[in-house]
């Protein structure tokens, strides 16, 4: 038995919301026919009031021809017991117009079984007709509708148990209401809406919006209007929901809703009668802000907005409310909530009363900043262009397809002695010549050679006048509408170009110069510093005559060291340095480097540290020599500023590529530290860090100068890094090939066993006498035998004569030169007969090793020449002789 079977005319609140919400007529009635109650729709259909109706019969609301009929029906419930029936009859209502209803009831029994009272359901049928005019299968038809009615009615406990359903539950959901009475409402709600339903049914929201489960699986959207029914306490005890199916509207509004965002466009409304203002959630999504942040005073919302645009936003909204028909579109500037700036376009749509006062606003406002950016960035370019061809130092002139000028600028007017307007409109030919017109409109997308031809342009007082060219086609939408020219006026340049030939010149002259001075100076200086070393090392003198020998040794050392870093420095500045590429191990550079300045940092008491990373190559291509000056540079300024502590090199594994690898050299020390204010003028040439504070040390101010232009012919940089540390930290970068050899190579050694004390017999090839009698010295101080001979000549005869096995060979002598000497030697003797020769000069300028190395010797010393550096050379062909020797 139904819900509504139950309920007693005594009003229970439950019935009473259900019987007053219904969409259709309803009517209590007793056994005998008088009628109770009606519900509010019985009033609206059949015009009596509620209290009017209690007082009739149903035999006074029926037509009498029809209510026999109708009171068969009633007699038939009554004796069959069955539970619904239907006819159609003729109904008067209140204005005495007869109505055709169709009725459908129900007869109520008690809990013994008796009739109680009878349930109507009226509803009109319209246009009216008689039984004689029913359609065939109009039972059939009514019934569909009573079914497929929109509406559902649902009752619900408040604990989410259903109670009732309506029967149209079964075409919108495919359920039959007896298989969801007494479960839970939640499982037939879509999981992501539960949570809404509770909170909102809890706050007495009067309409929701939510999905619900159909029996296939699907989800289908429906909208309910709600009513909580409670008891005389105020306890909740129902949940009444009449709704509807809205999929079809809901698809929509999300297609609507996703339209908008994809077009960034927001929707809104504006009722000046309510003063109401509504908004599509992408209004919200576009301006940032959420629906709780916006203001209840549609004023306010001008906050959005740009300072500098409200005011002509105000008045865009003062305008559309005219009647008079005003703009309908603007565009400004959007403040976000985060400081950054959006570019809008409003749009909208009033309408007007009769009166001609506004009535309500709908627009729409859509974010165009992207669209908005790319028209200022093309406006942009454009005032660029046109920047760009008016301060251009080049005369600048577009033509059309035809040669025609279209348009020039300032400096082409002064290159020609036309004005801008005077050459508009004029053939191109009136200052390059028809000729090169010709071959420009000929096609110069395809051949660049139509520039090279144009080297002049005709002034107007009939000069001409030397530029260089430049053709550029003027493509628009694929299509070549017309050309520049672009000429620079050479006048300037060519002066330049004069003036760097006499430089060059100059230049030339000077490295002649350095040449000259560097052999004038060194050759005396080998004297100075070779007998100074043969006396500190050789002779017996006692401290103040050691210490006078030790200061005229000291000045000489100085001496060399400032002539050598300006010939360095010169060679390099004039982009003559080659870098030497042989295979090395920079764990050997770096031990040389301290080795050489070990001694200088024992006096100091400072300890030398080298961290080498052992993923670096045993053997990689580079130029040794180089690299030990660029790291004595380093150490050595390291060791001269620091009186404490220590300095340490470190170098790490850089990055590699294209079969080359990247060394990475820090060189730290303790010391006084830089000031950050001559950071930047380090690595200037002739500039010396020590200048600025007392001066204790000699020196060109070019080593940093020197390393900084060598690391960059090794592709490298250097730099000092900042440390909160005591001392400077100095980091270079330098790049070497990497050995196609996977082994490294194996040093050359002797081994002690295959040394032999014998006296090598060495022939001294030197026109200078004090140059003769140092080298003679500090070589028989070495226990080895000498000869002398003064020019190349001399050379040749001594060979012819007696066996030598080293020749230290001067470059620079009479008669015959040690190039043109050597030639000789490798040419006319037997290659087993050749001793070996090493090039001895005074000259260090760019290209002398190669000189030497190109014409036969075996290897190349400077002058000044150190009793060190000789030992070593002699050791060095010492050890290779006896190693031929086996």
């Amino acid at each position: 038995m139904s819900l509504l079977m139950q309920i007693n005319f005594n009003g229970e609140p439950v019935f009473e919301q259900v019987f007053n919400l219904a969409p259709n007529a309803i009517a209590l009635a007793g056994i005998d026919g008088k009628i109770g109650k009606v519900n509010e729709a019985f009033t609206q259909t059949l015009g009596y009031s509620q209290q009017k109706a209690a007082e009739m019969t149903l035999e006074q609301l029926v037509l009498p021809e029809d209510f026999q009929s109708f009171r068969t029906c009633l007699e038939e419930a009554h004796l069959q017991n069955e539970r619904n029936h239907e006819l159609e009859i003729r109904c008067i209502p209140n204005n005495e117009s007869l109505i055709w209803m169709s009725i459908k009831f129900s007869l109520v029994r008690d809990g013994n079984g008796d009739p109680h009272y009878f349930i109507l359901h009226l509803t009109a049928i319209s246009p009216p007709k008689g039984k004689e005019q029913k359609l065939e299968g109009i039972d059939d038809w009514y019934d569909l509708i009573f079914k497929n009615a929109q509406d559902i009615i649902t009752l619900v406990n408040p604990d989410g148990t259903i109670e009732y359903l309506s029967p149209s539950i079964c075409d919108l959901l495919g359920y039959d209401p007896e298989e969801l009475i007494g479960k839970d409402s939640n499982e037939l709600n879509h999981p992501e809406d539960v949570v809404m339903l509770q909170s909102a049914i809890l706050s007495d929201q009067p309409t929701l919006t939510y999905r619900a489960r159909h029996k296939n699986g699907t989800y289908v959207w429906l909208e309910t209007t709600t009513k909580l029914i409670h008891d005389a306490e105020g306890r909740l005890q129902k949940i009444l929901g009449i709704g509807r199916d809205v999929t079809e509207r809901k698809t929509y509004q999300d297609s609507l809703a996703e339209a908008q965002h994809i077009a960034a466009l927001g929707s809104w409304e504006i009722d000046f009668l309510e003063e109401k203002i509504s908004f599509s959630e992408e209004f919200y999504r576009i301006y940032q802000i959420s629906k709780s942040d916006l203001p209840s005073d549609p004023t306010a919302l001008v906050m959005l907005i740009h300072p500098e645009d409200r005011g002509q936003f105000q008045t865009f909204i003062n305008q559309a409310k005219q009647l008079s028909q005003g703009p309908t579109s603007l565009e400004f500037r959007n403040l976000q909530s985060d400081g950054t700036v959006k570019y809008m376009q409003i749009r909208v749509s009033v309408l007007f009363d009769e009166e001609g006062k506004p009535i309500k606003m709908s627009g729409t406002t859509q974010d165009i900043t992207e669209r908005k950016k790319a028209e200022l960035n093309l406006q942009e370019s454009v005032e660029r262009y046109t920047s760009l061809k008016k301060y251009n130092h080049d005369a600048v002139i577009s033509l059309d397809v035809k040669g025609t000028i279209i348009n020039t600028n300032d400096m082409a007017a002064k290159l020609t002695g036309f004005s801008i307007s005077e050459m508009r409109g004029e053939n191109i030919s009136k200052f390059i010549g028809e000729q090169n017109v010709a071959r420009i409109l000929s096609g110069v997308i395809e051949d660049a050679t139509a520039e090279r031809h144009i080297n002049a342009i005709k002034h107007k007082d009939g000069t001409e006048i030397e530029v260089l060219a430049t053709i550029a086609p003027i493509i628009i939408n694929k299509k070549n509408v017309g050309y520049y020219v672009i000429a620079k006026d050479m006048t300037e340049q060519k002066t330049l170009l004069i003036a760097k030939e006499s430089a060059e010149k100059t230049n030339k002259a000077k490295s002649e110069f350095l040449a000259m001075m560097s052999h004038e100076i060194r050759t005396p200086m080998n004297g100075v510093i070779g007998m100074t070393d043969l006396l500190l090392h050789t002779t017996e003198l006692d401290e103040e005559q050691k210490e006078y020998v030790r200061i005229i040794h000291k000045s000489g050392n100085s001496l060399i060291t400032i002539i050598n870093d300006i010939l360095d420095f010169s060679k390099i500045e004039a982009g003559k340095t080659v870098l030497q590429q042989q295979a090395m191990d920079i764990r050997d550079c770096i031990s040389e480097t301290r080795d050489i300045l070990f001694a200088k940092a024992q006096e100091k008491n400072l300890s030398i540290d080298i961290s080498v990373s052992p993923k670096i190559p045993y053997t990689l291509i580079g130029d040794y020599d180089r690299i030990k000056q660029i790291l004595l540079n380093l150490l050595s300024n390291a060791i001269k500023f620091t009186y404490s502590g220590g300095v340490s090199i470190v170098v790490e594994n850089g990055m590699s590529e294209n079969k080359r690898r990247q060394l990475l050299f820090t060189i730290k020390d303790t010391g006084i530290g830089i000031p950050k204010e001559k950071l930047e003028h380090l690595f200037n040439p002739f500039y010396q860090l020590d200048s600025f504070m007392t001066r204790k040390s000699e020196g060109t101010g070019l080593g940093l100068a020197i390393s900084k232009k060598l690391v960059g012919l090794m592709d490298g940089d250097i730099w000092v890094e900042h440390t909160d540390e005591l001392g400077a930290t100095f980091v270079c970068t330098i790049w070497l090939k990497e050995h196609e050899q996977a082994a490294a190579l194996t040093p050359f050694s002797i081994g002690e066993d295959m040394i032999k004390q014998r006296p090598l017999n060495i022939l001294i090839a030197e026109d200078n006498e004090i140059n003769q009698i140092t080298l003679r010295k500090m070589i028989e101080k070495m226990g080895h035998n000498t000869s002398i001979a003064e020019n190349g000549n001399q050379v040749i005869r001594a060979l012819a004569y007696e066996s030598y096995d080293i020749i230290f060979m001067d470059i620079r002598m009479p008669e015959l030169s040690g190039v043109e000497a050597t030639k000789q030697i490798k040419a006319n003797m037997p290659p087993e007969k050749i001793p070996f020769i090493i090039a001895v000069t005074a000259n260090a300028l760019m290209g002398d090793r190669e000189k030497c190395l190109e014409a036969g010797m075996d290897d190349y010393i400077s002058k000044p020449i150190k009793s060190g550096i000789l030992f070593e050379m002699i050791e060095k062909y010492e050890k290779k002789l006896l190693h031929a020797r086996g």
